[in-house]
């Protein structure tokens, strides 16, 4: 959990859709929205931007499966003056009209979820059982949650009842015109050497579709260019920002370094 980020400019955020204009339909209409993809493809880099584009507060929770709604909503405390409340970053969001930003909500119990349903319908309310308080969010609150589809099985995955209150928008990896230019902004590198990582993403996700748990991520090709520019061998690079990220098995990280080799030979 972290408190609001103070930038002058918005950090850098290469749009593929119209998920800008999406976002900021939904945050002036106050509907809540959730964001699908896979891992690294920029979900937490959008929302971001977003709060800074929109000149919000952020408040960002990384769900997993200990998260309780009192982590979300807050808990009374003691210490040396007596008994206070502390308010959660969900509560906080509320009073000061920010984004809450729950990042992999599907990590979190379903109990802690049910939470967000007052907040993500017509009546955007939170109610705070251990005070008696009930919040009626301002015109800038504005709810976002995300997950990763291919995390989703039997036992984690949002009901029906959750996922239909919310505006969803879809990402995946971008194009490798547009992934380069993504890495040759973030990694500072010239736009050939992040044209050859783009192409070795593709090939990278073309064989990990078959042989790997998760795909290579945009964040990881980002992370090698600046192993590249500071000065790593393309091959220690590719093998310490890649192929040992993306699998324990040494097979299959010799199987990825082959790719690597004809990339980068």
């Amino acid at each position: 959990m972290n408190a609001p980020a103070q930038h002058i400019e918005p950090l850098f955020y290469q749009a593929t859709g119209n998920e800008l204009a999406l976002f900021s339909q939904a945050s002036a209409q106050g509907m809540p929205v959730l964001i699908k993809g896979p891992t690294g493809c920029g979900k937490t880099r959008f929302v971001q931007h977003m709060a800074q584009r929109l000149n919000l507060p952020l408040y960002t929770v990384a769900c997993h499966d200990d998260l309780s709604a009192a982590d979300l909503v807050g808990r009374h405390l003691i210490g040396s003056d007596g008994t206070w409340w502390q308010d959660g970053p969900l509560t906080r969001a509320v009073r000061e009209g920010g984004i809450c930003y729950l990042d992999e909500v599907v990590e979190a119990r379903q109990d802690t979820v049910v939470v967000l349903h007052p907040l993500a319908d017509d009546r955007r309310e939170l109610f705070i059982e251990r005070t008696g308080e009930s919040l009626v969010a301002p015109p800038g609150f504005m709810l976002v949650v995300s997950y990763n589809p291919g995390y989703q099985n039997l036992l984690k995955g949002m009901k029906p009842s959750t996922r239909q209150r919310f505006v969803a928008l879809r990402f995946d990896y971008p194009t490798p015109d547009v992934e380069a230019g993504i890495i040759a902004c973030e990694a500072g590198v010239s736009s050939e050497l992040a044209q050859r990582l783009a192409q070795l993403g593709v090939a990278l996700r073309r064989l990990g579709r078959q042989e790997l748990e998760e795909v290579c991520s945009t964040r990881l090709l980002v992370l090698t260019a600046r192993l590249l520019l500071a000065g790593v061998a393309p091959r220690d690079a590719c093998r310490a920002g890649l192929a040992e990220p993306l699998s324990d098995d040494e097979a299959t990280v010799a199987a990825l370094m082959d790719l690597v080799d004809v990339h980068f030979s």
